[in-house]
């Protein structure tokens, strides 16, 4: 049963990055695009990430592939209603080209991201830094279905990471998913490492395969904010939202295969907190980098001159 759920998952994951082209106006390309179900009961800034990488693929040259994102998230969308992606070109090199990518639900602008594209195969500097060592294998972490499968009665979102995440999630070490890090949050450290991989095997193009670690590094990217304060996604009356979000993409990138975020929480002020990632190779090569900012906000605690007025 628990196979069935992911290849469904994931294969509708998948499904979701397979855009309807539309009536353009102009030189703008239109896109329409499906939601994937998410228990914040809103549409998943992955997921709009995801799908505006493919949009802006769409309108580029076949040997082009994503190589950054610039995204910003200003408000949100409806889980049932059709998602629109207007994309304008900006320019067209030998090298590289760029796009612009709005999301809309009706006369709503929902999400506005900059795509930039770099012909494939390109040669020049290179230098990155090394994963981190002596690791343990993912095979032998406890995964978040398995985590959270106790818990799926009770929480929508024990319910998801039990059943309906399209991606495998496996924390070296604590997982703020049921409880806060309170050891981290006195160190003052919101460091975490993560081996994550497709629940089951998709078939894919390269760009797919790079929209769908953007979709899946939202699932993630928040949690060093959350363990450096000392909050967990269980935490009573929790709110939160990204943003904004950037990703370059380094080195082609295989999603059935296990790969390990390395992430952190340098800062936060004004209810705003950012998340900094990178994405290695199960053999080491540093694949990706991403940032992402986002609000987290809890009910203040009153005081108890405040509770008996």
């Amino acid at each position: 049963m628990a196979n069935a759920q992911a290849l469904d998952a994931a294969q509708q994951a998948l499904e979701a990055l397979n855009l309807k082209a539309g009536q353009g106006r102009g030189d703008r390309a239109l896109f329409a695009a499906t939601n994937l179900y998410y228990p914040t009961e809103r549409i998943y800034g992955g997921q709009l990430t995801a799908q505006a990488l493919v949009a802006a693929s769409e309108t580029a040259d076949a040997d082009k592939v994503p190589e950054s994102v610039h995204a910003t998230f200003i408000k949100v969308g409806r889980l049932d209603e059709e998602t629109r992606f207007e994309v304008e070109p900006l320019r067209d090199g030998r090298s590289f080209s760029t796009r612009r990518v709005d999301a809309r639900q009706g006369d709503q602008l929902l999400f506005t991201a900059t795509v930039s594209l770099q012909k494939a195969g390109q040669t020049g500097v290179e230098f990155s830094d090394e994963m981190p060592a002596d690791l343990p294998a993912p095979e032998t972490l406890t995964s978040a279905q398995d985590l959270m499968e106790p818990y799926a009665d009770k929480s929508g979102f024990a319910k998801y990471y039990a059943s309906q995440s399209p991606f495998d999630i496996r924390h070296v070490g604590s997982t703020v998913m049921l409880a806060p890090d309170k050891t981290s949050a006195k160190a003052d450290s919101g460091k975490q490492m993560v081996w994550m991989r497709m629940a089951s095997p998709v078939a894919a193009t390269q760009t797919r395969h790079r929209a769908l670690l953007a979709l899946e590094c939202d699932q993630v990217m928040m949690e060093p904010d959350l363990r450096r304060a000392g909050l967990s996604i269980s935490t009573p009356g929790i709110f939160y939202a990204s943003i904004d979000h950037a990703m370059w993409f380094y080195d082609d990138i295989d999603m059935n295969e296990w790969h390990l975020y390395v992430q952190d929480a340098p800062v936060a002020g004004h209810g705003r907190a950012l998340g900094i990632a990178r994405v290695y190779s199960a053999d080491g090569r540093l694949l990706a980098a991403m940032t992402q900012e986002a609000t987290i906000r809890v009910p203040e605690k009153k005081s108890e001159t405040e509770k008996t007025r």
